[in-house]
């Protein structure tokens, strides 16, 4: 039954007042709206509860997702409020750890992941009849792949249910397309106007400090509550650390503000400041959206924001600080404007602020899609069936296949496997449902519901250089805290999810952390690492490289395995590890790892190297001398080697040298006719047909003195290429004297012939090869075998060049014929007898 519509009076103050009675009309009639309303208007508030009377709700429910938790929890209990109920009654909310819904409750507040599993458990959402997605700007991979599967369920299964989106900064109209065409219905907001001031650090200048100093010139120059932004909760310590002691105290209250606060301590952040007071709330991207802090005319904003992003090459995410995008500084200048005019200092430049991109990158851009792939495949989707308004990308949701598939979820078909439906009934990244899911029938279910907890939580071990996971397991338990800094409220909390999965799993609590690598290691099977060497250096099983502190007593360990590194390169820092025993790898990774022999060029050693290995991926576990290796293969390894060194390493001599020359000159001068290249590149490409066969018994460089690199060469040609070249490409050139001169290949395109002068009287004819195809270049020398002249034309030079030749050379070399007519002379190879 649809409860009675509700008074439009309780919003007749708000700006989103005016186009509600449109927004009803409009869902009235058809599957869904965009709304775009800028901050402050009350569209979260006032819009959900306008809606609750409508008919076409048949007395289902309104499900409305919020980005954030304490937004999904604020927004509810305003509503609440509104209505004159406490939380739980008309409007509940759902979040991680809490939960307030009834029998009662026909407006649930959630977060965005929660939708994926009600879809999974009643993909027909047969009791919610409008599904909201608040905030849609922000383009989490939740939101986006939430409204993903309404459109398809809206368009298979329930032509009635009802989608709204809303938005304060997104270009509504290509959701609407999306939606199938939709309305966008917009809202102006309240026109409180907001002064933006620019205050950009100084050179050098720490974010904390620069910050600090913006609140001080705020409280100064302003009045009223100023609210911050930082990126995270670490910059939010800092400044409060700078802040806190040089505040008037007595007037001046900081209450910090971000996502791994308990709830009451983000309750008081967000109460207004008592009489006579001014606050400051140093927030998180937490505030941007969804909460008015009452008394708030002033921001500041530090221009930075933390995002996830994932790295397709080392198959790790991490979080990066970048520059707000123009759409969020917009979100977050308009928090100054909501009850009155405001002040926004921005600790960037004008010229900076014309650069801001306009956007922020959407998340199913740039995140980890294992999670997402495993609800589709636990939907039964295709990813590329679906309506998306930004589609994934393929080499992104190939590395997640390949993940799930890794860790068992999918079949090598990508359809999901029964320990792949135990995976996503947790709501859990897979790698961490992997880990819980495989170990209970280990015996360890409870010990791993106490490690996805801390993971999947703030780390609690603060100040701390030791990534050993096994010292948190123990602070878990309650066992010790061995002397660690320790966040108390994120060890509460991790103690306390830990504890909700093992209820909702039957899982014993557990005492003990012995085996926190061999757990660990199921999650996280690609980053097992082995050290090398005795380095703190661990080469990982996925193939990356990771380091440790010297000074982390984990470094000791033979064997590590890695939860949190930060992603960077074949030298990652390790944040978060646990040890390993190489028995503890035996037992996870038996059917994985792979023994065989290696055989490869090592270049150190400038020889070939036979070992027969046991490898997990890429880490080496066991590696020990091939005793016997197969000596083509030994010959492979060799190859190798010769590419990697160059062919300079074979022993050439002027013969060889020559050889390969006459076939160069061919292969140029031919090329219809086939023959071989045999430059570097093309005998480097080659070497197993040409040179391999030689290399019997040879595993150094320096074996290679030995090899008949004249025979090696010979097989490029066969027997019949062996006479033509001997035919087009002679060796040598027989001269008038009947001496067999030999020609040079290697100088020019056309051979060589360099001969004394004297031995070249009598010739009519131009000296060629090939029959008469390719004249030579004739180098006439002295009788002291020095050049005297270069001709391709041996008759014109007798008859124009010679006389002046004759008569420079003949006083320096009486002793020789100088003919005055040189064709009618007899050649000769001897000087004149003396005497004569």
């Amino acid at each position: 039954m649809s409860l009675p519509a509700v008074d439009d009076r309780l919003f007749a103050s708000l700006p989103i007042a005016e186009i509600l009675p449109t927004v009803r009309q409009t869902l009235a009639r058809g599957p869904g709206a965009v709304v775009q309303a800028p901050p402050g208007a009350g569209k979260t508030t006032a819009i959900p509860l306008a809606l609750l009377g409508a008919d076409w709700l048949k007395g289902r429910k309104i499900l409305m997702l919020e980005p954030r938790r304490l937004a999904a929890r604020m927004c509810a209990q305003r509503m609440a409020a509104l209505l004159g109920e406490e939380a739980g009654q008309t409007v509940g909310y759902r979040v991680r750890q809490e939960t307030k819904v009834s029998a009662a409750t026909r407006l649930e507040v959630v977060t965005e992941g929660i939708l994926t599993r009600l879809l999974q458990s009643d993909p027909e959402l047969s009791r919610v009849g409008l599904v909201i997605f608040d905030e849609f700007h922000e383009r989490s991979l939740q939101a986006d792949l939430g409204l993903a599967l309404c459109l398809e369920v809206q368009a298979a299964l329930r032509d009635d249910l009802r989608l709204l989106v809303m938005s304060a900064t997104l270009d509504g109209g290509p959701v609407a397309a999306l939606m199938g065409g939709v309305p966008v219905l917009t809202s102006d907001g309240r026109a409180f106007p907001v002064e933006t001031r620019f205050l950009p650090p100084r050179p050098q200048e720490r974010l904390e400090a620069a910050t600090a100093s913006a609140v001080r010139t705020a409280l100064a120059e302003e009045k009223g509550s100023v609210l911050v932004f930082l990126p995270g909760e670490r910059e939010i310590r800092r400044t409060e650390a700078l802040l806190r002691d040089d505040l008037p105290g007595r007037t001046v209250d900081l209450a910090p503000l971000y996502g791994a606060l308990t709830p009451a301590a983000q309750d008081l952040a967000l109460k207004p400041a008592a009489a006579g007071r001014r606050k400051v709330v140093l927030a998180s991207a937490i505030a941007e959206t969804s909460l008015t802090i009452d008394g708030i005319r002033v921001v500041v904003d530090a221009g930075q924001a933390r995002r996830a992003r994932f790295d397709l090459a080392s198959g790790m995410g991490r979080l990066i600080t970048t520059r707000v995008s123009a759409a969020e500084a917009a979100q977050r200048r308009g928090r100054a404007g909501r009850l009155e005019p405001g002040v926004c200092y921005r600790l960037w430049s004008e010229a900076e602020d014309r650069a801001l991109a306009p956007f922020p990158p959407p998340e199913i851009a740039e995140a980890d899609l294992s999670s997402l792939v495993l609800d589709l495949a636990a939907w039964g989707a295709d990813p590329a069936t679906l309506p998306w308004l930004t589609a994934p990308a393929p080499a992104a949701l190939a590395q997640a296949r390949a993940l799930l598939t890794d860790l068992g979820a999918l079949d090598a078909d990508g359809h999901l496997t029964a320990h792949g439906k135990a995976m996503a009934t947790l709501p859990l990244h897979p790698r961490l449902s992997h880990m819980i899911t495989a170990a209970t029938p280990l015996g360890l279910g409870g010990l791993a519901c106490d490690i996805a907890a801390l993971l999947a939580e703030r780390d609690p071990v603060r100040s701390s250089r030791d990534a050993d996971l096994r010292l948190r397991v123990d602070l878990m338990q309650g066992d010790r805290d061995h002397g660690l800094t320790v966040d108390r409220g994120a060890l509460a909390r991790a103690r306390s999810l830990a504890q909700d999965w093992r209820r909702r799993l039957k899982l014993p609590a557990v005492q003990g952390s012995g085996e926190t690598g061999l757990v660990l290691a199921l999650a996280y099977p690609d980053r097992i690492g082995r050290r090398r060497g005795s380095q703190t250096a661990y080469t990982l099983s996925g193939g990356r490289g990771a380091v440790l502190p010297e000074t982390d007593p984990l470094a000791a360990q033979d064997y590590i395995v890695a939860a949190d590194l930060d992603g960077a390169g074949q030298n990652a820092r390790v944040h978060l590890a646990a040890a390993l025993t190489r028995a503890d790898i035996d037992r996870l990774t038996a059917d994985r790892q792979q023994t065989g022999t290696v055989i490869r060029w090592d270049s150190r050693s400038g020889a070939v190297v036979a070992r027969r290995q046991t490898r997990l991926g890429a880490m080496v576990l066991d590696d020990a001398p091939l005793p016997a290796p197969d000596p083509s293969r030994l010959a492979e390894g060799l190859v190798d080697g010769i590419r990697q060194t160059g062919l300079h390493v074979l022993p050439w001599d002027r013969v060889t040298e020559q050889y390969r020359a006459r076939i160069a000159f061919l292969h140029r001068s031919r090329p219809q006719d086939g023959w071989p290249d045999v430059s570097d590149d093309g005998l480097l490409v080659t070497l197993e047909d040409w040179l391999m066969p030689f290399l019997d018994g040879c595993t150094r460089l320096d074996h290679l003195r030995k090899v008949p690199l004249g025979d090696a060469l010979h097989s490029l040609l066969p027997w019949d290429r062996q006479q033509k070249l001997d035919a087009d490409a002679p060796t040598h050139f027989t001269v008038p004297t009947g001496d067999r001169i030999p020609l040079d290949y290697s100088a020019n395109d056309v051979p060589v012939l360099p001969v004394r002068l004297q031995q070249m009287f009598g010739s009519t004819t131009h000296p060629s090869i090939a029959a008469g195809s390719v004249p030579l270049v004739v180098h006439l020398l002295s009788p002291a075998h020095r050049p005297i002249q270069i001709t391709r034309d041996l008759p014109g030079f007798w008859t124009s060049s010679y006389p002046a030749v004759k008569a420079e050379m003949k006083g320096r070399y009486p002793r020789h014929p100088w003919p005055d007519d040189p064709v009618a002379a007899p050649p000769t190879s001897r000087a004149k007898p003396r005497g004569t």
